[in-house]
């Protein structure tokens, strides 16, 4: 309720004002019996963007390190310690596994060309267009929802559909996602080639695994953002239109950053290893599972699981922390501009 009488999120009068309606809405209407989005869109934009670059200044190594571990279609742990830390360091380090620790650390930032422009274009689009589809969501739906599953659910509901649908738009990005894990896993598919090159000469391949990648971005985004929002509801984040803490927004991004990963991890699996194979030998989905299954047994839909948590984890917490918090800040100061 807006204090009025009224449940509408939109509030029409005979000039132009500014109203805050929830923490993350500011509209501006007008007697046209129109409404469309202020200073908010440029604050999504520009915190959404300041989030992508700073995660990437700080995470790509971590990037790489497990996108090398879940590539890697060899057994890593072995009977002994020294068996499986030699394991580790050869999948991780690659050709610079018997190097120095200079050289390892080199080794780590591969494909960070690639990375920058898929990592601030995801993160602008992700984390900048879900406002704007749960917006889009709640003006035409927003009463099916409450009816269903009531107040606090139809926010959280909201918040995972808008995701999922992101999720699944992200595929677009796909060719520089595709480039980026062969820089990271593979640079050899790409020495000697230029980006234009591979462009022209690999064409539509470069969307090879799109299905698979829509079958892992639609529940992950879903987890994402309704875990977020349903850690919010259960602190009360927003219940008066306050702006969350730093605090609240860390511990809500890392509810949905571990719901989302987990879920995600089995096909997150299939996808990379479709992406890590060469672009003249191909293979699909189906036999990617079924040689998984056969060689490395069932548990290898996580591999990895744990350190992604502990390493990738924390890139997408800080990453989210950012845009959530930045966003809803300059929502704030970007007003009266």
């Amino acid at each position: 309720s807006l204090g009025n009488g009224s449940t509408s999120p939109f509030h029409f009068v005979d000039k132009p004002t500014m109203m805050t309606v929830s923490k993350d809405q500011h509209v501006l209407a007008t007697s046209a019996g129109g409404a469309h989005m202020s200073a908010t869109a440029e604050a999504r934009l520009l915190g959404s963007a300041v989030a992508g670059v700073s995660e990437l200044i700080l995470f790509h190594p971590v990037d790489t390190i497990a996108k090398r571990i879940m590539t890697t279609e060899s057994r890593l742990v072995v009977n002994s310690i020294s068996g499986t830390a030699g394991n580790l360091n050869s999948a991780v380090f690659k050709d610079a596994a018997a190097s120095g620790a200079v050289t390892k650390l080199g080794s780590l930032f591969p494909g960070i060309g690639f990375g920058a422009v898929y990592k601030v274009l995801q993160r602008v689009y992700k984390f900048g267009g879900q406002p704007v589809v749960k917006d889009w969501m709640r003006g035409r739906y927003g009463q099916s929802f409450e009816a269903t599953f009531g107040h606090n659910g139809a926010n959280t509901m909201l918040s995972a559909c808008s995701g999922a649908l992101i999720g699944i738009g992200e595929v677009a990005l796909l060719p520089l996602d595709a480039l980026k894990v062969k820089a990271q896993t593979a640079p050899e598919q790409l020495k000697g080639r230029g980006v234009i090159e591979i462009f022209r000469n690999e064409g539509w391949n470069l969307y090879r695994g799109a299905g698979w990648t829509v079958a892992r971005n639609a529940p992950g985004s879903f987890a994402l953002f309704g875990g977020n929002k349903a850690a919010k509801v259960m602190m009360g984040v927003g219940e008066d239109g306050q702006r969350a803490t730093w605090t609240q927004d860390a511990i809500s991004s890392c509810a949905g950053a571990t719901a989302s990963i987990t879920v995600a991890q089995p096909l997150d699996i299939v996808k990379t290893r479709i992406q890590n194979r060469p672009f003249n030998s191909p293979e699909s989905g189906v036999s990617i599972i079924t040689n998984l299954i056969k060689n490395e047994g069932m548990g290898a839909f996580f591999k990895g699981l744990t350190p992604k948590l502990m390493v990738v984890g924390p890139k997408l917490v800080f990453s989210f922390t950012v845009a959530q918090h930045l966003i809803g800040y300059f929502s704030t100061t970007m007003k009266g501009f």
